[in-house]
């Protein structure tokens, strides 16, 4: 069926109420199973419209899940979601039902699929291209306890373009491993899938002979135009060089209509009488059933709640204002290349693709390479900027420090998402980056307190004869004043903003870093205003190199330090403070003010700042009580 209209009411789902568990959809018969598909698909419409969240990746997978938990005796037999966009019928037809309307908020449903929420949720994910490598440890460690157990990796044509998928792929067939991947193409990622991978997937789809799967598992192939199917063990539809997944070892089986639950359901039950690394190559339709999604496929890959209340936007986002300096940036100068890891529309530079095509490089889920890439480029006179986000570099650390610091090349790092990042919960959050590139030699890390200090702070890092990063945050600017000439900040150097009897004896400063400005600010005047002692707020803007210099200054009056930071406090700005403080012998009393040792789970970004003392009432709250036991 298809849909125009996401729902306002719950839908009636009369079969689909019956299934709390998958040993009840097993009992149905196979012709029940379109039925069911279609009030799911129902169902996450009217879901996915109350908590907002992924959508498109969701409708595409209906048939495909309904199958599996049909075919498959999970949670016995393991299904591994590769990201996790994907997951929300899963969740649904696991127990999860009623519960998916709460999805990304706080004390609901993770966004992604999370061992600690139920037992069907085999590996948390978050990240692309790593249900391969898991599911491939689980099968053998089944083989190597003798147990019985089907393992399914499910993962989009998206999350194969990184290499982690083919190291998994390649060691699979080294240990004849009985696992099967499920292949789920629907020529996207978040953005359309790009590359050779890409092209040979088209290829395949396009050759079109066929296949049938008898009830013993064998194959037989008769003339069909849209079915192909390759085995290294029976005879094939062409040779394996015509075949990527035949050619490195894997019984490959497809591509299949990933919209027929029926025909799935057969294939599934069919394979799992044969052994060794298998792919079932399937093809869907991102948005499926939902006729704006199957249009604006990008556009439609998360949705907002259809009930909230939005308020006019007052600022920009801190993508668009990199978006508006790249373009800028390289107007100036013909040196400059963008690459992003299949995060065009994420990280702000659609217009720029659309202006500079032949200075754009989008590398698809491939962070690694996307920061390597980068290094050969600066080896040749160039100057590339990287858009990554935080929780995405980790991906690419030792191409950070190997291939661009220790060759000190002129790299920009555009970092995207730094710090909380609410709904989408600790598996996207940047909590670390200060901790992972502050140790590198040769770095330069900056965090700007508002949107107009972004662009500078980009033209500051890009005019650095070496790698540099700005790391911003999720969502809006504060509402400041953008100045279009760049005016590059000195280095090194921070700024005091706010200065609160200026004249008293002692003084209390706030060392801010980044997005915490604008709320050290608030705190420190609701403080100032019940106090006799001075208040100061810096915004150290530079996390290294630190403003050591000011910190020598600031301690002559001092009597209590603050810092500040959206990262975690263990080896985030403020360890770099006091480890500054240690080596020059001065002591003060300092408190750091940031995220715990711990991994927050998702709630709004105002919530989670809130929870973890980050917010004005939370700074204000942590100067009093550490003043109160000094005085």
């Amino acid at each position: 069926m298809l849909y125009t209209e996401i729902p306002t009411h719950r839908p009636v789902t009369s079969l689909l109420d019956t299934i709390d568990h998958p040993e009840q959809l097993r009992t149905l018969d196979r012709s029940q199973l379109k039925q069911v598909a279609d009030e799911l698909r129902h169902y996450i419409l009217y879901a996915a419209g109350q908590s907002g969240g992924h959508f498109g990746a969701n409708l595409g997978v209906i048939e495909l899940t309904v199958a599996l938990h049909y075919c498959f005796n999970t949670p016995h037999d393991r299904l591994i979601w590769d990201v996790g966009h994907q997951a929300y019928p899963h969740k649904v037809l696991t127990g999860r039902r009623e519960q998916l309307v709460t999805i990304r908020s706080k004390d609901g449903l993770a966004a992604f699929p999370a061992r600690e929420e139920s037992e069907f949720d085999t590996f948390g994910v978050g990240h692309s291209s790593t249900a391969i490598s898991a599911g491939l440890g689980m099968a053998l460690a089944s083989r190597y306890q003798n147990i019985a157990r089907e393992v399914v990796a499910i993962i989009g044509d998206g999350a194969m373009t990184a290499g982690m998928a083919f190291e998994a792929m390649n060691d699979a067939v080294a240990h004849q491993a009985d696992l099967m991947v499920v292949l789920n193409d629907n020529d996207m990622s978040i953005s359309c899938s790009t590359g050779g991978f890409a092209k040979h997937l088209a290829a395949i789809w396009a050759r079109g002979e066929s296949v049938n799967i008898s009830q013993d598992g064998q194959a037989y192939v008769q003339p069909h135009p849209e079915w192909l199917y390759n085995s290294r063990l029976h005879e094939a539809a062409t040779d394996a060089a015509d075949n990527l997944f035949k050619a490195i070892g894997f019984d490959y089986f497809g591509p299949f209509d990933g919209h027929d639950v029926e025909q799935l359901s057969h294939v599934f039950a069919a394979l799992k009488k044969r052994k060794g690394p298998r792919l079932i190559h399937v093809y869907t339709k991102k948005g499926k059933g939902f006729a704006p999604a199957e249009v604006e496929q990008i556009k439609y890959h998360a949705i907002n709640k259809i009930n909230a209340a939005t308020a006019p936007a007052t600022a920009p986002k801190y993508s668009d204002v990199f978006g508006q300096w790249l373009i800028d940036q390289a107007a100036q100068d013909s040196r400059l290349l963008a690459i992003t890891p299949a995060m065009c529309e994420g990280s702000g530079m659609v217009k720029f693709a659309q202006a500079y095509p032949q200075r754009f490089f989008d590398v698809a889920i491939a962070e690694q390479h996307a920061v390597t890439l980068a290094a050969g480029m600066a080896c040749e006179g160039l100057k590339p900027v990287v858009a990554i986000y935080s929780t995405f570099l980790q991906r690419g650390y030792d191409q950070l420090v190997h291939d661009v610091a220790l060759q000190n090349l002129d790299v920009t790092f555009a970092i995207d998402r730094a710090g909380l990042v609410g709904e989408d919960g600790p598996t996207h959050a940047g909590a670390y980056d200060y901790a992972y590139m502050r140790t590198i030699p040769n770095m330069v890390i900056m965090a700007p307190k508002d949107e107009n200090e972004c662009r500078q702070m980009l033209h500051t890092a890009y005019m650095y004869q070496g790698p540099a990063a700005v790391r911003y945050p999720r969502g809006q600017g504060v509402g400041v004043n953008i100045e279009a000439e760049f005016k590059p900040l000195p280095l090194g150097q921070a700024q005091i903003v706010l200065s609160l009897n200026p004249t008293a004896k002692q003084h209390i400063s706030i060392l801010a870093f980044g997005s915490r400005v604008t709320a050290a600010i608030s705190a420190a005047e609701k403080f100032a205003a019940q106090t006799d002692l001075g208040i100061r707020v810096v915004n150290m803007r530079f996390v290294k190199p630190l403003d050591t210099k000011m910190l020598d200054q600031l301690a002559l009056d001092t009597a209590l330090f603050v810092t500040v930071e959206e990262h975690a406090v263990m080896a985030g700005a403020g360890s770099s403070v006091s480890e500054y403080f240690a080596q020059a012998q001065i002591v003060k009393p300092i408190i750091h003010l940031g995220l715990a040792d711990e991994f927050m789970p998702q709630a709004t970004h105002a919530q989670m700042l809130a929870a973890a003392g980050l917010d004005e009432h939370g700074i204000y709250k942590a100067m009093h009580t550490a003043w109160a036991k000094l005085s």
